[in-house]
């Protein structure tokens, strides 16, 4: 699983944006699109939402569940 995440990176960031100028911009870049990964990206699995807001539900689900028993 991990291979296919670093394969899908370097397709997607650093193939694309290159030539770098240092370690610091590959840095922000990385970052960039970790954020986006787990919290922005759209995923049909799950409904066609993003990840985070996905989990956000998923505990309020269970938070109101909680309450209610």
């Amino acid at each position: 699983m991990a291979e296919s995440i670093i394969g899908l990176y370097k397709t997607e960031v650093i193939r694309p944006r290159g030539p770098w100028q240092g370690l610091e911009a590959v840095e922000f870049a990385t970052l960039e699109w970790v954020d986006w990964f787990n919290n922005r990206r759209i995923l049909e699995p799950i409904g066609d939402q993003p990840p985070a807001e996905a989990e956000a539900a998923y505990y309020r689900q269970t938070e109101h569940t909680a309450l209610a028993a």
